[in-house]
């Protein structure tokens, strides 16, 4: 007598349980709905404009400021050719331009020199000697201004010991001055400040 098996319905590995989806499933509803959620704010937003120290404002004041230097340079420049050709009354023009226009820049007290110079050649040396006396202070180690003063107090001021100190601060900054040459065709002095420092140097 042939025994009949009975045989159970197999469950599919890749059914679940009721109530319980599968793994599969899972991934499947995670990757879609992920398509759905907002981007990252750091990615969706432009990126921030990089950070600048430097005002626009700033920018322009600077740029300014660099072209009155250069304006004020190419004049003092032009005040000193002037000098060396032996134009003083043209470089005591520029000279004096470049102090009145650009007064606010440090080295406009470089000009008052060359004025002081030209100004003791053509205009009044009791002027010139006294805007030396003032620029021997704001610009006090600078040989040239103590080598003129000196000159121009010993010439027109007969100050034998005031013109010494002047010249002894000069001479231990730069001895380039105690040599007549030096001033005449290197320094570009006009004739009569030369004559006085000739003077000095002799008689001393």
């Amino acid at each position: 007598m042939s025994t009949t098996k009975l045989h159970r319905p197999l469950l599919c590995s890749s059914l679940s349980p009721p109530g319980r989806p599968s793994r599969r499933r899972r991934s499947l509803l995670l990757l879609l709905s992920s398509a759905f959620l907002p981007l990252p704010t750091s990615l969706s937003a432009s990126p921030p404009p990089p950070f600048n120290p430097v005002s626009e404002s700033e920018k322009n004041a600077s740029a300014e400021l660099s072209l009155r230097v250069a304006e004020a340079v190419s004049l003092l420049n032009l005040a000193r050719d002037f000098q060396a050709h032996g134009d003083f009354s043209r470089a005591l023009d520029s000279f004096s331009m470049v102090i009145k226009d650009y007064k606010d820049l440090a080295f406009t007290e470089y000009a008052r020199v060359g004025r002081a110079l030209a100004l003791y050649e053509v205009g009044d040396r009791d002027e010139a000697i006294a805007e030396m006396e003032d620029v021997s202070i704001s610009l006090k180690g600078y040989p040239e201004i103590h080598a003129a003063l000196a000159a121009a107090l010993y010439a027109d001021k007969h100050s034998p010991l005031l013109a010494e100190n002047q010249f002894t601060i000069a001479t231990l900054l730069d001895p380039h001055y105690t040599d007549i040459s030096y001033v005449r065709e290197t320094r570009h002095w006009p004739p009569s400040l030369v004559s006085s420092l000739q003077h000095f140097i002799t008689l001393t």
